[in-house]
Order: structure tokens, then sequence, then C-alpha cells
């Protein structure tokens, strides 16, 4: 386990401003206690610093995880996010849910509601109809525009779903 560089540290930084914007300083300056971020086999931990200190003295592989996950490095050096919190979400039709799960694109035949004012390039929460959460994605489109598109069109990138973790569970740990 490592501390980020510099260079990861802003790719990061600038990831997770996409999705949480401005409640990134409440994960730097908390008032509990430090929390930091660590690589750890390609993956980037939120951790206090009481816990680094303990998981230090366990060997690189022994040690599982350690914190929350909040995403990997791919090898071209971009940031995949696995857990983050949003303030957008969307709403897709029972007809939707299963491309979504497999990793496809949300068009906008499969949208059922959206939050009011969603700009484009945002981060959002996929929701079921029946408020059952199933992933998330960044918008294609902002809320005006999807009024415009087509019911083939993308309205929304596909980022990380619920199935995920069956399709790569022998990478996931």
């Amino acid at each position: 386990m490592r501390p980020l560089t510099s260079e990861e540290t802003t790719t990061l930084f600038e990831k997770l401003a996409k999705y949480i914007g401005a409640n990134l300083k409440h994960l730097i300056d908390r008032p509990d206690e430090t929390y930091c971020f660590r690589l750890q086999k390609g993956k980037v931990y939120y951790l206090s610093e009481s816990m680094m200190r303990m998981a230090v003295s366990i060997g690189r592989d022994q040690l599982g995880s350690v914190g929350v996950c909040f995403g990997k490095f791919t090898k071209t050096g971009k940031f995949t996010l696995h857990i983050t919190a949003f303030q957008h979400k969307i709403w897709i039709k029972p007809n939707g849910e299963m491309p979504f799960l497999y990793g496809n694109h949300i068009v906008k035949a499969h949208l059922g509601r959206i939050t009011d004012d969603t700009p484009e390039h945002t981060g959002v929460v996929i929701y079921s109809m029946s408020d059952s959460p199933l992933g998330f994605g960044v918008t294609a489109r902002s809320t005006v525009d999807m009024k415009k598109l087509q019911p083939t069109d993308i309205i929304v990138f596909h980022q990380a779903d619920v199935g995920e973790y069956l399709r790569e569970e022998d990478t996931l740990f």
C-alpha cells in the first residue's frame, strides 16, 4: 500500500469532482479524523490514518483491502470509479434494466424519470422504477436536450452497475 503520486491524485480528484462537485472538500477536511487515499494492487482506497498505520503491519500479499474502495486505475492511467455519492438520479423502465445491467448505455426509450435540470456530463445514479439502485453513469445530454432526442439516442453512458460484480468476480479481489 502506497500513497498516490501527484499525477494519480490529480486524476482521482478530477474524476471525483465530476461526480460529487463541491462535496469533495468533505472527504478531505473531516472534523473527526484525518483521512487519506492509498493505492493497493491498482485500486484506490479511502481510509483513516489510524487504520492506515495498522494496515502497514500486514504484508502486501496478505492485505486484501482496507477502507473504502473508490475505484481503480486502468493500465492507461485513467481512473474508473466504483463507489461514490451523487445528486442527480435517473429511473429507467423495466425493459431497460437488463441492457443496463449487462453493461450497455441507456437510450431515451428506456428513460422513466429524471431529476430536473440535470446538466450534460454529470454523474447520475441509475434506479429501477421500483427505486432499487442499479448503478451509475454519466449523462450524455442535459434534461432539456433529452426531450428533443430520438428513442434510440444514448442519454446516459454506463459507468458501473450491480451486475458488474458477477461479470468481474474473478478480478475484484
